[in-house]
């Protein structure tokens, strides 16, 4: 299980590529090798992390932490990712980016907790989806069929959304 935080805590005075390998550490640590395989798949993912590889961590802009952050979690290969507000604070290009992101690890078979206020990025790429008011559920159902209820679509998406 690895746990992508909303406030994007990284190890600041720690390179890109050092923040990475440390994502790696419990893999490490119980036997396995492959830390080089992993950078090398975070590097395809975001290309922009590959040439920001030896900057350091606390010098990034917000969308280069959000990837580093996201691409930290992955190292440890999670069977679980916990996302807490990926988009955040971030631009529309770079919110586009992450949850195309976001949908591929989903089709490659990771599962995702998406903790989300963009509901309508966060319907996109989920199966199932819960409403939260206040701190209760008020709402569950299928992604789709969020997308289509009146309510979800009257208070969360627009009353125009969906038409």
């Amino acid at each position: 299980m690895s746990l992508v935080p909303e406030k994007r805590e990284l190890f600041s005075t720690m390179s890109v590529h050092d923040n990475l390998q440390m994502g790696a550490y419990s893999r490490w640590q119980a036997g396995y090798k492959d830390h080089r395989d992993k950078i090398e798949y975070v590097f395809r993912l975001f290309p922009c992390l590959y040439e920001r590889r030896d900057t350091m961590a606390g010098s990034l802009s917000g969308g280069e932490r959000a990837m580093l952050v996201l691409g930290r979690a992955l190292m440890a290969e999670p069977k679980l990712l916990l996302l807490d507000e990926p988009s955040l604070g971030l631009a529309p290009l770079i919110v586009r980016e992450v949850f195309r992101i976001i949908a591929d690890l989903r089709q490659s078979g990771v599962s995702m907790l998406l903790v989300e206020q963009n509901a309508r990025a966060a319907l996109k790429v989920s199966d199932y989806g819960y409403v939260l008011e206040t701190g209760s559920v008020s709402i569950e159902g299928n992604s789709v069929d969020l997308e289509r209820d009146p309510r979800v679509l009257a208070t969360y998406l627009g009353s125009s959304a969906g038409r």
